[in-house]
């Protein structure tokens, strides 16, 4: 199992939230509104933001290998502008999975 951590920009969510509910198989996909600032500090900040700082999504799954290259695929796809600060995408491997309610454990917990 892997987890797939993209931070893209806000703007190319919805476009990518819907590409990867297509993929058969996917377990789901939790996304949060984040902030903050990577290497270009120089661009002005915006409103109501310091520190150079940016809002930025935050896409995480948990997948079986199989469907690894696909779901990063689509990402780099969809969130891609071509412009600087479409962000990036942060894979770690998964060493358990465990579903509260149940109990079960590993891939089948996803």
């Amino acid at each position: 199992m892997y987890e797939v951590k993209s931070i893209i920009r806000p703007e190319r969510v919805a476009a990518l939230m819907h590409a990867l509910h297509e993929i058969e198989d996917l377990p789901g996909v939790t996304v949060s509104i984040v902030r903050g600032f990577g290497k270009r500090t120089s661009m002005p900040p915006a409103a109501g933001l310091g520190f150079g700082e940016t809002e930025m999504a935050k896409l995480e799954t948990v997948v079986p290998e199989v469907l690894l290259q696909r779901v990063v695929e689509t990402v780099q796809e969809l969130a891609a502008t071509g412009r600087p600060g479409d962000g990036k995408v942060f894979i770690s491997r998964v060493e358990e999975a465990i579903q509260i309610r149940s109990g079960t454990r590993g891939p089948a917990a996803l």
